[in-house]
């Protein structure tokens, strides 16, 4: 009883630890889940050199929620680098609650399943407001706005753009994150807000990008070189460290050369509106 889930990256326009609204889009990076269900009654995952309470507790939980006792062993592979700020957590919960629903042949609203990942990924100290923006970006595709206090979809759009992304070598996990600090910028962030919700995502993540740079202490360098070479819009993604330009096909090649010497990996993919799927082999 083998089965599989993949499901995207994300990237921000508004980081939700402010005020607990948040939005993000889908993008082309994946994330391939595999649950290979046993009788042992353990749930262990195998991925070297990562931390996996996050995907064992999303299989437990499904299991739970379900009504099987099954164990299994739990793999992922992914694109996406980890602690990058583009919504590793998020994708790799969402790709293991896919593959467990496919190793049962089960079905699930997927934004039943996605709320699932969130609980998880609170359970397991991985997030700071549950992160639903993430993970309903990811499970659904396209744009989404959310309430992350109130754990409620309020938007979801879709968004087609070329998109570049600037990763840096650091890790920083979100627990790390100043909340405290973010807090403070709350006024700006109900700004934010209301551009999202009005649709005009370039304005909006350029703005989260600038306050979120200012409070957490991260350079803004980056969001204003993208700017200089034409981008639509730039941010700081989650709480970092990787940046998330939305730009013209002919614009790639100018913000390339302006980020590549800040070091890193410069990574061109493009807007996701497919959301997550069962069935996909790692």
């Amino acid at each position: 009883m083998i089965g599989h889930g993949r499901a995207g990256g994300a990237a921000t326009i508004l980081n939700a630890v402010a005020n607990w609204k948040g939005s993000a889009f889908g993008i082309g990076l994946m994330t391939y889940g595999q649950v290979e269900l046993d009788r042992t009654g353990t749930i262990k995952g195998d991925v070297p050199g990562v931390d996996t309470r996050l995907i064992e507790t999303c299989v437990a939980m499904v299991l739970e929620r379900l009504g099987y006792d099954y164990g299994a062993v739990v793999r992922t592979r992914s694109e996406i680098p980890v602690a990058s700020g583009l919504k590793s957590s998020s994708t790799a919960a969402n790709a293991v609650i896919l593959a467990t629903l496919d190793s049962l042949h089960e079905e699930m609203d997927p934004i039943e399943a996605a709320k699932i990942g969130v609980a998880a990924a609170r359970k397991a100290g991985v997030t700071i407001t549950g992160a639903l923006d993430d993970a309903l970006a990811s499970m659904l595709g396209g744009v989404v706005v959310t309430d992350n206090k109130e754990m409620l979809l309020l938007k979801r759009e879709e968004m087609d753009t070329p998109v570049l992304l600037l990763s840096p070598e650091r890790r920083l996990f979100s627990q790390e994150t100043s909340v405290s600090r973010s807090r403070l910028i709350s006024p700006v962030a109900d700004v934010v807000y209301d551009l999202a919700m009005r649709g005009d995502y370039a304005r909006a993540m350029t703005i989260n990008g600038l306050a979120y740079c200012a409070a957490l202490g991260l350079s803004a360098e980056p969001v204003l070189l993208a700017l200089e070479a034409g981008a639509k819009g730039a941010s700081l993604s989650g709480t970092g460290p990787s940046y998330a330009a939305i730009i013209e096909a002919s614009r790639i090649e100018a913000l390339e050369e302006a980020w590549r010497p800040l070091g890193g990996k410069v990574i061109r993919t493009y807007s996701n509106n497919s959301g997550a799927s069962k069935g996909e082999g790692t």
